[in-house]
C-alpha cells in the first residue's frame, strides 16, 4: 500500500540533495514524520496546505518503511501513518507536483 507525503518544493529539493529529510517543521516538533493514506492526503493537503501552490506529493511503498512506521489515532480517532525515522529517498516510490486549482489540489489520477 501506497502511504503519501506532502512538501514544499524547498523541502523536497533539500530531500533530494540529502539523501533524506527528518520531516516539515511540524514533523520535526512531534518527533516522526506525518503520513497520509489515499484515503486520508486530500484531507491533509486541504487542512494543512490550502493556499500553497508549490507542493510535492511524495508516495511511498508502506512495506519499505518497516517497523519504524507506526499506525496511530490521530483525527477523530482515524489512523494515520507515522514515520519514527528519516524519510530516505530509496522509500520514494515516485513524486508528483501538487498544483493548486480553483477548488483545492489536484491530485495525480488514482491517488484520491
Amino acid at each position: 500500500m501506497l502511504v503519501f507525503k506532502i512538501l514544499r518544493r524547498p523541502e523536497w529539493d533539500a530531500f533530494r540533495a540529502a539523501g533524506q529529510t527528518a520531516g516539515a517543521p511540524v514533523d520535526l516538533a512531534d518527533g516522526f514524520i506525518h503520513l497520509s493514506t489515499a484515503e486520508q492526503v486530500a484531507e491533509t493537503a486541504a487542512r494543512h496546505f490550502a493556499a500553497e501552490s508549490d507542493l510535492v506529493l511524495v508516495a511511498v511503498e508502506e512495506e519499505r518503511l518497516g517497523t519504524a512506521l507506526k499506525w496511530e489515532p490521530s483525527r477523530g480517532g482515524a489512523l494515520f501513518p507515522h514515520l519514527y525515522r528519516p524519510l530516505r529517498l530509496g522509500d520514494v516510490v515516485w513524486d508528483k507536483s501538487l498544483p493548486l486549482g480553483a477548488t483545492g489540489h489536484i491530485f495525480p489520477e488514482g491517488v484520491v
